[in-house]
């Protein structure tokens, strides 16, 4: 009996300790989780994998392009992939600044929330 493939979750956070935290949460809700630093590192890993199913991103990062302009190249490049963002900033109205299907939480979220964003994204 061939072993079922868990779901793969792109986690985007410049925050080594945030980063860890959420891969652990990501991989407690049964999914692969796999980590980036920034939307550059991000983009690298999309484009040499195929497998990626949600991208969990943080809003604040160093580089190119924060978590709304990644949101929005992965909404463009590839448009089956669902999109969590996440910020501990007061952002005003960042789900009108998200790509279609895009989903926010404010930090602190609570595993839960993202769990049960993830299992219903993916589904």
């Amino acid at each position: 009996m061939e072993k079922q493939k868990r779901l793969v979750v792109l986690v985007v956070e410049d925050e080594p300790l945030m980063l860890m935290d959420a891969l652990d949460l990501v991989t407690e809700a049964g999914f692969e989780a796999i980590g980036a630093k920034n939307a550059d590192e991000a983009i690298r890993i999309l484009e040499n994998r195929k497998d990626i199913r949600v991208v969990f991103t943080d809003v604040n990062m160093p580089g190119s392009m924060d978590g709304i302009k990644l949101a929005h190249a992965v909404r463009n490049r590839w448009p089956p992939i669902e999109i969590i963002v996440t910020s501990g900033l007061k952002l005003e109205d960042v789900q009108e600044l998200l790509p279609e299907r895009g989903v926010f939480f404010p930090k602190p979220y609570t595993p839960a929330q993202v769990a049960t964003a993830l299992h219903r994204l993916a589904a």
